[in-house]
């Protein structure tokens, strides 16, 4: 009979170390990134509205999938104004995305909202872009420094910071942008275009395709 307790006690003291580590881990992970909310649980694309053929998940990532027909635009479904948005991404050769914010769901978001470049920087194909158009870059207005892209094909990790008219742009580790988007347009935008989504202050958050191949994962977003 002893020794039957003393193997329940035993057992009962493994379970508890497992729970104690387990909620340590937990514990540890959501303090390391508080007030951030996951905006994809890594299974399907509850949360998110617009083309759901071209984006699909899958093994924990948004997959932007060639076979979806030209990539298109993958929006959260809810607006955001003020935010400190995290996500990473892995790039195929010579892949072109952009991040859309302050969006509305319909019209070009580079121009009725704003977009920051998600680019194959490397690519010979993209050997003379303009400066505004390499990645990081808000599409037409304030150009990104170049040279902390991870090689194709590993995953880099991009924070963007937007309050009010400023706006930071962290990839890998390294501020790449930062700047004001009133500011860097009060005296024409770089690319010479009409860009009314200069006036907004919220609307969607999206992925925006141009029918190359992809992945995003661990997307989370924090309200300012």
């Amino acid at each position: 009979m002893n020794k039957m307790k003393n193997n329940m006690r035993y057992a009962n003291f493994i379970l508890f170390l497992s729970l104690f580590f387990l909620t340590a881990c937990n514990t540890t992970k959501d303090l390391a990134e508080p007030g951030f909310k996951t905006l994809f649980n890594g299974k399907n694309l509850d949360g998110w509205v617009g083309n759901k053929t071209s984006y699909r998940a899958e093994n924990g990532t948004i997959i932007v999938d060639p076979a979806g027909k030209g990539g298109g635009n993958l929006f959260t479904e809810k607006e955001y104004s003020n935010f400190n948005f995290r996500f990473e991404f892995q790039l195929t050769p010579g892949a072109n995305n952009g991040l859309g914010i302050h969006a509305p769901l319909e019209g070009d978001a580079a121009y009725v909202g704003k977009e920051l470049q998600i680019l194959d920087n490397t690519a010979a194909k993209y050997a003379k872009l303009k400066p505004y158009q390499y990645h990081g870059s808000v599409y037409g207005i304030i150009s990104a420094r170049r040279g902390f892209l991870k090689p194709v094909g590993e995953w880099n990790s991009q924070e963007v910071i937007v309050n009010g008219s400023d706006v930071k742009v962290i990839l890998n580790g390294t501020t790449i942008l930062e700047g004001d988007f009133k500011e860097a347009s009060q005296n024409g935008t770089m690319d010479g275009k009409k860009h009314s989504g200069l006036q907004r202050d919220s609307g969607h958050i999206g992925f925006l395709g141009h029918g190359d191949v992809l992945a995003f994962r661990n997307i989370r977003i924090k309200e300012l």
